[in-house]
């Protein structure tokens, strides 16, 4: 395998990189509209509502959770997860700055 030289781009490049990289499986996509959805939760409603296991499920909060997408807190023996508003809205920014512009593509197929 190669070695990623991250030093070559922007910051923010490797910002926005760690941030699709982050939701880019299925279940973590589907973790994150669930939370957005009930506000907060436990793992284990996580776990009943996708339907994978649970170190699966926590497995995929930690990589949430180490962007910063959700944040998680201590309520007795269970954590309590819920979405980090400010990352959230920096995740919106980065869709609408990459995706809101218009692509135009000419006759032949190409940019």
């Amino acid at each position: 395998m190669g070695i990623t030289k991250t030093e070559f781009y922007t910051t923010e490049q490797n910002r926005i990189a760690a941030l699709m990289k982050a939701i880019g499986h299925p279940a973590r996509v589907a973790i994150l509209q669930y939370l957005i959805e009930k506000k907060s939760c436990i793992c284990g409603e996580i776990v009943d509502e996708i339907g994978l296991s649970q170190p699966t499920i926590s497995q995929h909060l930690r990589e949430l959770k180490s962007i910063g997408l959700i944040s998680g807190s201590v309520d007795g023996t269970k954590v309590c997860y819920c979405i980090n508003e400010d990352t959230y809205k920096e995740l919106i920014q980065v869709f609408n700055k990459i995706f809101g512009t218009q692509i135009i593509i000419n006759k032949n197929g190409c940019c």
